[in-house]
């Protein structure tokens, strides 16, 4: 499809860089980063229990004496490597959904612009036939003065032409309205004062395999997916090794009675799980089912968009065709009407319904333009051949 009537693409790249939606994804990047050299490091650390008390015995006296116990609690094998493959799939995860913000954002930026160059162009029709009616009014208004043409025709020429301008005003309402919803959500995208003319769409636009097929492999919402089924299913089996809680080692020393008696050695502490760590590993376990299945709904789904992207770009690239056709017809009926009004073989009624009908078709024309336009890209955008590398 042509790309003169969609923004540069470098102002493209920084307003989606500086989209909250992205801004707010990025951030969990790195949030999902931290976790992932948290998870490296693990949860345990070392921990000092010490103690100093002074003691009274009758006989004896008095005697200070202490005592300090430094643990660590230890990963058993295995562990260690589950928690780094957990952090990995995390941050997989993050940066799937990160990419995915901006493909959204993107979407929601082409949707607004063509809402904006839509308006734009049913406006610009909207002055053509003010243009139109205008000189009718004058040709109406001769005729009045030579007897050709009644009061009641000047009239009527009169009310077309503001009825008219009234759809000129609402045309301009609309794209003013669509400019400044853009403008707020993009307020780093430089906007042009006037919407860019829309060409003719390719009706040559796609191989639509090669595009489906792009739209399948490049879908960040698959790899976000994928990446939570393989984070659940390693923490699915973190879980079952859980089930066997880790040790803590330690090292004691003590003095007592005023340092006459000294010692110290290891110390070994080895929890015992119960049916509280095995019910933590089943729910695990369906956590990871439940992932699996959220991985071929999304499968499904993105499927599904891409076939309905692209039967979408089909049919508006068909119905453009037909409009295309329609108008050049009644452009040509208006153009032998006008000729047998002039020729006074036509009652100016059946003229003013001409300039109705033909206004139509240029507006259904120009709207089956630009929805063939939104369509295809949406398709680039959905393959990442537009806005988003990969």
């Amino acid at each position: 499809m042509a790309q003169e009537a969609l923004p540069d693409p470098a102002a493209v790249a920084e307003a989606l860089d500086q989209h909250p939606m992205v801004i707010a994804a990025q951030a969990r990047v790195k949030s999902a980063a931290a976790d992932a050299r948290a998870l490296a490091k693990g949860p345990h650390e070392f921990s000092l229990t010490a103690g100093v008390v002074r003691r009274t015995v009758d006989i004896d006296g008095r005697f200070t004496e202490y005592d300090a116990l430094l643990t660590r609690p230890v990963r058993l094998p295995g562990k260690a490597s589950l928690d780094r493959e957990i952090g990995r799939h995390g941050l997989d995860a993050a940066e799937n959904r990160a990419e995915d913000a901006r493909h959204q954002a993107a979407l929601v930026l082409a949707e607004a612009w063509w809402d904006w160059i839509s308006a734009a162009s049913e406006a610009r029709i909207d002055e053509v036939l003010i243009e139109n009616h205008q000189r009718l009014v004058a040709a109406v208004g001769r005729r009045e003065k030579l007897g050709d043409a009644s009061r009641l025709e000047a009239d009527q020429a009169e009310a077309a032409l503001a009825t008219a301008r009234i759809g000129l005003e609402q045309s301009r309402g609309r794209a003013l309205r669509a400019r400044a919803r853009l403008a707020t959500q993009f307020p780093h995208l430089a906007l042009p004062v006037d919407a860019p003319p829309v060409p003719e769409p390719d009706v040559s636009f796609g191989n639509w395999e090669k595009y489906r097929a792009l739209i399948l492999a490049n879908s960040h919402e698959i790899g976000f997916a994928r990446a939570e089924a393989a984070r659940s299913d390693s923490l699915a089996a973190r879980a079952r090794r859980e089930r066997l809680a880790d040790p803590s080692l330690g090292f004691r020393v003590f003095s007592e009675r005023g340092g006459m008696e000294r010692g110290g050695g290891l110390v070994v502490t080895i929890p015992f799980g119960g049916g509280h760590r095995s019910a933590l590993a089943d729910r695990a376990a369906s956590e990871a089912s439940a992932a699996a299945a959220d991985l071929r709904l999304v499968e499904a789904n993105v499927a599904e968009v891409a076939a309905t992207d692209i039967a979408e770009a089909e049919y508006r690239l068909a119905a453009w065709q037909r409009a295309r056709e329609a108008l050049q017809s009644q452009v040509a009926t208006l153009t032998k009407m006008r000729r047998g009004y002039d020729l006074g073989e036509l009652d100016l009624i059946d003229l003013l319904a001409a300039e109705r009908l033909t206004g139509e078709a240029f507006r259904t024309e120009a709207l089956a333009r630009t929805e063939a336009h939104r369509a295809a890209t949406r398709i680039r955008i959905d393959s990442h051949e537009l806005w988003l590398n990969d």
